[in-house]
């Protein structure tokens, strides 16, 4: 039977419990085919008998009749199953001389492997039922001692070789033996344990690869991000420098400029005197050539004296100094380049902060993104919970901190009156409220468009001209810190120090009233560059 039918035939051989070839088996009243130990096994199992194809269910357990046809047909596809040419890699029939044959056993002592045909004497023959029959394998002879040619059957532990049962009596005296079989579990047993051992360490290297890959991911995070931070400091630096240049070419062309108009003012006031001088001079000489004696000492009479000049020896044109220009210029930008980068260490601890509208006071307007508030003109009717602001025009953000830093920033452009900073959790909610550290706030502010302050304890003037458009506001809970700045200059505003913080801290808005729409410009939390 060839390879291909004998798969087709397993097929139409294979019981629908177990999923093997049949095994005695036996047909239901109903006409469906199990193994006899499947169907029995089944219904032992449920109390219900019915038929585990059709489903068909009988009053009481079946009689099961022997289906004799597919028994038959079963043996006679198993022998020819064994009767199948050796593949590549099975071993083969040492009988056969033709096709070769698949081998069903070998033996030990004829050192030799046979097919189902070939196998049958020693199943039948009393004389070959002796010999020792193994699972088929290949190169017989390597299983015989070679000096007493015997199977293998002992193994001795002192020379750590595999024996016959004459070896211990003829070459391995005093040895320590054991049969193959224990040995050879207890090598499998070893065998499994270096094989666990194997598997851990393959799961450590596994796991130090993904560690591995998993730091390659952060450097290379931590480097985009240097490098985008790098990018950007040079680039304000770039910029600085270019502001600080042309400031350096103006100051410069400035004082050109003075010292050319100095000259050309010395130089008109020259060209004055030389024009009165020339005209006096002419009047001389006319009048010293005249021959009439008496106009002569008549008009020298009324001839003025010399017009009115300056002592032009001591006049000098002094060339501006430049000396120490480039220099102060340099320091100037150094300047903006260190409150550049301290506004970049601090945003590096930016937080995605959002409004709470829970807090929010009922005048108060919030986007549907909770990133922007302003005061209304209508108050809305909102329930009165504990954590809302019920008389101040108040709002907290959602996010609270008890430990770290942090920092956010707000645009407040356009607006003539506000308020920014962190407030306390235990801030009261109910009444009118001061805006002080020791009521539990930590802010700064505008009124009246033009005058800044922060609200401590007493108010400090803040003079910012021009005024900010996006503060910035830091927070180091354990140094006590609260710190605002001017994020477009950049500059620091104005710091809280020695803040000793004991509770939560929520991000705090006041946009103010509307002051019939003077100050409608909304408060908006930006994303940090």
């Amino acid at each position: 039977m060839s390879s291909g039918s004998s798969l087709q035939s397993e097929d139409r051989f294979l019981c629908p419990i177990c999923l093997d070839v049949f095994t005695d088996p036996v047909s239901t009243p109903c006409g469906h085919n199990f193994c006899k130990a499947c169907i029995i096994q089944h219904w032992d199992i449920n109390v219900i008998y019915k038929c585990p194809m059709c489903k068909e269910r009988f009053t009481s357990r079946p009689q099961l009749r022997v289906n004799t046809f597919i028994k038959e047909t079963v043996a006679q596809f198993r022998r020819e199953a064994q009767q199948e040419a050796a593949k590549p890699g099975e071993v083969p029939c040492d009988v056969c001389t033709g096709t070769k044959l698949k081998a069903l056993k070998s033996c030990l002592v004829c050192l030799t492997s046979y097919c189902q045909p070939h196998l049958e004497p020693h199943l039948t023959a009393p004389r070959l039922k002796k010999h020792q029959l193994i699972e088929p394998v290949e190169n017989l002879e390597d299983r015989i001692c070679l000096q007493h040619d015997k199977p293998l059957e002992l193994f001795c532990r002192t020379d750590q070789t595999c024996v016959c049962s004459l070896c211990p009596v003829l070459n391995h005296k005093n040895h320590e033996f054991v049969p193959l079989r224990e040995e050879s579990e207890r090598k499998k047993a070893e065998l499994r344990k270096a094989e666990a051992a194997f598997q851990e360490m393959v799961q450590k290297r596994r796991l130090k690869i993904w560690e591995i890959r998993e730091s390659v991911k952060i450097r290379k995070y931590a480097a985009d991000r240097e490098k985008a931070e790098g990018v950007q400091v040079f680039t304000a630096l770039k910029e600085s420098a270019e502001r600080g240049l042309k400031e350096l070419l103006k100051e410069i062309e400035d004082k050109q400029k003075t010292t050319e108009k100095q000259a050309e003012d010395f130089i008109r006031d020259l060209e004055q005197e030389i024009s009165e001088l020339m005209k006096r001079s002419s009047e001389v000489k006319q009048l010293s050539q005249s021959d009439d004696h008496l106009n002569l000492l008549q008009s020298i009479s009324s001839l003025k004296a010399f017009p009115p000049t300056k002592a032009w020896t001591e006049v000098r044109v002094h060339p501006p100094s430049y000396e120490g220009t480039v220099m102060r210029a340099f320091a100037r930008v150094d300047v903006n380049m260190k409150k550049i980068l301290k506004l970049k260490r601090v945003q590096q601890f930016a937080v995605d902060v959002t409004l709470d509208p829970d807090t929010a006071n009922p005048n108060l307007i919030l986007s549907v993104d909770r990133k922007q508030v302003k005061h209304g003109d209508v108050k809305k009717k909102l329930p009165d919970n504990p954590e809302r602001f019920s008389y101040c025009v108040f709002v907290l953000g959602r996010q609270s901190f008890s430990s770290g830093r942090f920092y956010f920033e707000v645009q407040v452009k356009g607006k003539t009156h506000w308020y920014l900073g962190v407030a306390r959790e235990s801030v009261d909610r109910k009444e009118s409220i001061t805006l002080s550290p020791e009521d539990g706030f930590w802010t700064v502010g505008l009124r009246n468009q033009n005058q800044y302050s922060a609200r401590a304890e007493p108010p400090v003037h803040l003079h910012l001209h021009p005024g900010p458009e996006k503060v910035g506001v830091f927070v180091d809970y354990e140094e006590g810190l609260v710190s605002f700045y001017d994020v477009d200059i950049p500059a620091q505003i104005f710091s809280y120090t020695g803040c000793d913080f004991k509770d939560k801290l929520y991000p705090f808005f006041s946009p103010e009233l509307n002051h019939e729409g003077k100050n409608s410009a909304p408060l908006i939390l930006c994303p940090v560059r």
